[in-house]
């Protein structure tokens, strides 16, 4: 006979498991914000220290610069490349998997071979501009401060533009011919069929991806610690590695701990508004 608790049977190893992954490590991270090396209750302050720090709200702009900047063009760039990819043509197959090479490189190999393709002196980027004269003389991409942030974008949309294109293609599969048909027939063309068929009926697939882009750019330590470490002058000093170097280089855990808990509960909220958001628009608006 089945009984309700038979099926809390069930799940409980999964539980189990994810309590030990997630639960654990998030309520120690909480307890070493609140105590000090020697385990004695201090209260905030680890919290005012890593909020009186020079580079705290430097970092967070940074973030915010970088999560905004990387999801704008990748939601973009990767959208547009879905609409030319569900269009026939010869090849198209090969196409496609090409598309995928950027996201199925690990991060860290892209972060290095960027690094030296940017490289000022003897990267290809500068020789392929130098060579023709569109610039003078050879530009450290890597090491200005103007410049440094917006390459590491620029190499992040490259990274992971892929696999909007792929999502949102999956979601122009799924439309129905007779909604083509019926935009022809009034005279819609390409342009038209783009904006009143295509991107409203894939709307939620780019609302649940740009979610995930979201998650992941907060997230995100590889390109940049591999590339720049944060520099120069802490111009590329994202909050994730603000963290890293508290821990580790300042070997300040729970500093660095309450630094986390902070950006937690930051990114917690961000999520949060976006739900809330996108569940107050109207259901044909999704």
């Amino acid at each position: 006979m089945y009984r309700p608790s038979t099926g809390l049977l069930f799940v409980l190893p999964a539980l189990i498991v994810l309590a030990m992954l997630i639960a654990y490590p998030v309520a120690y991270t909480g307890l070493l914000s609140v105590t000090d090396g020697q385990g004695n209750f201090v209260g905030m302050s680890n919290f005012a220290k890593v909020l009186s720090a020079r580079a705290t709200p430097q970092a967070f702009w940074n973030t915010v610069y970088w999560v905004v900047g990387s999801i704008v063009f990748q939601v973009i760039l990767g959208t547009a490349t879905a609409v030319l990819l569900n269009q026939t043509f010869a090849g198209r197959a090969i196409v496609r998997s090409i598309t995928l090479i950027p996201w199925v490189v690990p991060g860290i190999v892209a972060a290095t071979t960027w690094a030296w393709m940017f490289h000022t002196e003897f990267g290809i980027i500068n020789y392929m501009l130098t060579g023709p004269g569109i610039i003078d003389q050879p530009i450290g991409w890597l090491t200005n401060r103007d410049t440094v942030m917006p390459v590491l974008i620029a190499i992040n949309v490259w990274k992971l533009f892929p696999f909007v294109a792929i999502m949102v293609l999956a979601g122009l599969q799924s439309i129905p011919n007779d909604l083509y048909e019926a935009a022809r027939v009034d005279g819609a063309n390409f342009w038209e069929e783009v904006r009143y068929v295509m991107l409203p009926q894939v709307r939620p697939v780019i609302v649940a991806v740009t979610l995930l882009l979201v998650i992941w750019g907060l997230n995100s330590i590889t390109i940049i610690y591999a590339i720049t470490r944060g520099g120069p002058a802490n111009r590329t000093l994202i909050t994730p590695i603000q963290i890293f170097r508290i821990a580790f280089e300042n070997v300040q855990f729970n500093q660095a701990a309450a630094l986390s808990v902070m950006f937690f509960a930051v990114a917690i909220a961000i999520v949060f508004v976006y739900i809330k958001a996108l569940a107050s628009q109207p259901r044909e608006a999704r």
